[in-house]
């Protein structure tokens, strides 16, 4: 027996399909650190457009909420793309729109304008959905159905070193390059300050585009395997009669995943903004963009520990304790003061680093041939981050410091989900075996 990269032992003679998969795996793994590195850079890059457009919390959070949209009006265009062109080169077009979006940032600087950053964000944000709509139900998919917690737990933790590195990226290079970056919070900048203050977005942006640029050269290049039309002419076959509407586990994932995505990328929004007032951390942007490395630290830490927590105990009983532990700490940071609701808000990211992916692998289990439908929608609920403005408009109305609370609702939810939304309840499908998965 040899050990197989994805969580399981394989029959001797399948050794050479293990050394496939690790290859595939380990080229995947690029593409997620790749995504959450360009997600995170939004979170450097959100105080300090807040600076240049004079924008309220509202606006800030709707430059989040477009990035979101597009996971809600790309989903099905990009599933229809994969089945039309293949994996491979669907991963190649989502990495080069990605590069036409950040090139898109350029443009936006010189003018500059609101209105094309918004527009540039959409197009990179449609690139990741793309490239999310392939790579997660295919961890998932890809291995024993009884470790893909684990499975996709271990390579989001690749995602999560991107976002980990992407703060000191942005920070050194937007926010450290920027007058509104090294100011004092409240600075109020003279109008060829803002327009200065545009610029130090397009070299960032740049190497993105050029970096994204060469993944794409390898992936092109790579004989990476892919789901084969015959494996989906079958699929289609044996979904005849079948209903995604009897899966409770899937039915209730989604809104987790919806409502989860809330919590995540309020928390990451808003903290630079949050940890910089007076009374909670008395930082300028800059530094402030330090202490969200630690944040992302935190989340990738979670992650290969709960990868590892998975191997042995129930994912559905670690991700119930999770939550507990997220709720707790969000209800420390809205209410406390000083260093206290700093570091409350700093350790979210630990309790936060398993959630999306137990959720997706125990919101899929038991699908069968639905799973790739059940996955499209689950990517579709990852457009619960547009509603990220909706903690926005609460911190210009309440405060900032209170609109968490609809963070510490969200870790509720999922708790309820750990605890019973996730049991599964219908036909429970056998898994499409692996050597069909990747059959070309």
């Amino acid at each position: 027996m040899a050990l197989s990269p994805i969580g399981g032992a394989v029959p001797a003679g399948d050794v050479s399909a293990s050394q496939t998969y690790r290859s595939a795996l380990t080229l995947l793994a690029s593409l997620f650190f790749m995504w959450g590195f360009i997600t995170v850079i939004n979170n450097t890059l959100l105080p300090h457009l807040r600076s240049v457009f004079d924008l309220n919390y509202t606006q800030t959070t709707l430059i989040e909420s477009v990035w979101f949209i597009a996971y809600f009006v790309a989903s099905i265009p990009s599933a229809k793309l994969i089945e039309r062109i293949g994996y491979k080169r669907s991963i190649v077009v989502g990495l080069l729109a990605m590069a036409a979006g950040a090139l898109m940032m350029v443009p936006a600087a010189r003018i500059p304008s609101y209105g094309v950053v918004l527009a540039a964000l959409f197009v990179i944000a449609s690139g990741i959905t793309l490239l999310q709509v392939a790579a997660n139900p295919y961890v998932a998919v890809v291995g024993p159905p009884e470790t893909a917690s684990s499975r996709l737990n271990f390579v989001q933790a690749f995602n999560s070193l991107g976002t980990t590195l992407a703060p000191l990226f942005g920070g050194y290079l937007i926010l450290g390059r920027s007058k509104g970056g090294t100011s004092e919070a409240g600075v109020t900048l003279t109008a060829a300050e803002r327009l200065a203050d545009a610029q130090s977005v397009v070299l960032p942006y740049i190497i993105v585009a050029v970096v994204l640029v060469i993944l794409a050269i390898v992936i092109a290049r790579f004989p990476l395997p892919s789901m084969g039309q015959a494996t989906r002419r079958a699929s289609r076959e044996a979904r005849k009669g079948l209903s995604l509407w009897s899966h409770r586990n899937l039915v209730l994932g989604v809104p987790a995943i919806f409502i989860y995505l809330i919590a995540e990328i309020g928390v990451s929004n808003l903290f630079i903004n949050f940890i910089s007032q007076p009374h909670i951390g008395n930082l300028t942007h800059q530094q402030a963009s330090n202490y969200l490395f630690l944040l992302w630290g935190g989340m990738m830490v979670g992650r290969f520990l709960g990868s590892l927590l998975m191997q042995k105990a129930d994912a559905a009983g670690v991700l119930a304790a999770f939550a507990m532990g997220a709720f707790g700490v969000m209800l420390v940071a809205t209410f406390a003061q000083g260093p206290t609701a700093m570091w409350a808000l700093i350790s979210v990211g630990f309790f936060h680093s398993i959630m999306f992916p137990t959720i997706f692998t125990l919101a899929i289990k038991g699908l069968g041939p639905l799973t790739e439908e059940g996955s499209g929608l689950l990517i579709m609920a990852i457009a619960g981050g547009a509603l990220v403005v909706v903690q926005g408009w609460l911190a210009d109305r309440y405060g900032l410091q209170l609109s968490f609370l609809l963070t510490a609702a969200c870790e509720l939810y999922v708790l309820f989900y750990a605890l019973w939304g996730s049991k599964p309840t219908g036909e429970q499908l056998p898994a499409m075996p692996a050597h069909a998965v990747l059959s070309d």
